[in-house]
């Protein structure tokens, strides 16, 4: 059985893609990292990354993929880590316009802001045991198990129950 630990989110530039990490924890205690993008149309050249398709009470139809297959996740990941970046702000649409959510899981890049972050248009996605790699211009090391800290060039994270940062990410330039 998993449970729901957190979850965070990353903006497109462009506004068409829909970014978001889900943290789940297993029966043993074990932490499990698993990237989404939603899509308002097909992803061109990504049945293989597929999960599933679902219909949005606003946004309607919606293609669900594995994020690390999608250009858009992996240049909103290598942004946030060469940058210094972090999660998106949470909103709520109400009737009375978009109210301010509180976010609980955070997550920091731990580059500098204004750093280059080189177009990632094709990616080669491999997975070698809990990491998967996605090789572009550059090299984004995703752990689908969270671990400590170390090396340079990475993203991690805290949620109320884990005051410790994880490691998520890291690049190889």
């Amino acid at each position: 059985m998993l449970t729901q630990l957190g979850s965070y989110r990353f903006d497109d530039p462009d506004g068409e893609v829909g970014i978001e990490t889900h943290l789940l924890g297993t029966a043993d205690g074990q932490v499990l990292q698993v990237p989404l993008t939603y899509r308002g149309a097909p992803q061109p050249s990504g049945d293989a990354s597929l999960i599933t398709t679902m219909t949005h009470t606003v946004l309607g139809d919606r293609w669900v993929y594995d994020g690390c297959s999608d250009p858009v996740y992996a240049t909103a990941l290598a942004t946030a880590i060469l940058t210094g970046g972090r999660e998106a702000d949470l909103f709520l649409s109400t009737e009375a316009g978009l109210v301010a959510q509180h976010v609980t899981t955070r997550v920091r890049g731990s580059g500098t802001p204004g750093a280059h972050v080189p177009e990632l248009r094709t990616l080669v996605v491999t997975h070698d045991g809990p990491v998967t790699r996605m090789r572009g211009n550059i090299t984004l090391n995703l752990l689908r198990v969270p671990s400590a800290v170390a090396g340079t060039a990475t993203l991690t994270e805290t949620w109320p129950a884990q005051q410790t940062p994880l490691l998520l990410a890291t690049v190889d330039l």
